[in-house]
C-alpha cells in the first residue's frame, strides 16, 4: 500500500515539474488559439510591459512579432537572454522549455505557430 502511494505522489510530483502547454501555463499572454489542426497550432501572444510568460514548453516553433518589444528569454538549464524584438521579425525556435518577462516599455505582440509532428503513412 506504500508503495503504492509513493507511486503516486511521484507521478504527481513529476507532473508539476515538467512545463506545461502555453494555453494553460502562460494563459496570462497566451490570449486565444487562432488555428489549430494536425499541422500547427497559432496562437496570439501578448505581453504587457512586466508581463512574465511562466515555464512552459513548445515543440519547434516560430513567431512572428506585429510589435517590437524587449524580452528576457530563459531556456530550462541556461541563463536568461535579452531579445530585442522589431515589428515584422520573423524567428524559428527549437523545441524548448522556458519562460518570458517583458522588460521593454510596451506591449509586445505576437502570433506564435507550434509545428506538430508529421504522421507517416
Amino acid at each position: 500500500m506504500i508503495s503504492i502511494s509513493l507511486l503516486g505522489l511521484f507521478l504527481t510530483l513529476s507532473a508539476n515539474v515538467r512545463a506545461q502547454d502555453p494555453m494553460t501555463a502562460a494563459s496570462n499572454v497566451y490570449k486565444k488559439v487562432i488555428l489549430e489542426n494536425d499541422k500547427v497550432r497559432v496562437m496570439q501572444v501578448e505581453l504587457d510591459p512586466g508581463d512574465v510568460a511562466p515555464w512552459h514548453s513548445h515543440p519547434d516553433h516560430f513567431a512572428y512579432a506585429l510589435t517590437d518589444g524587449k524580452l528576457e528569454i530563459t531556456d530550462k538549464g541556461k541563463s536568461p537572454v535579452v531579445a530585442e524584438i522589431k515589428a515584422g521579425e520573423a524567428l524559428f525556435l527549437n523545441a524548448t522549455t522556458h519562460m518570458a518577462k517583458n522588460i521593454g516599455e510596451t506591449t509586445l505582440k505576437m502570433v506564435v505557430t507550434e509545428l506538430k509532428a508529421t504522421k507517416k503513412n
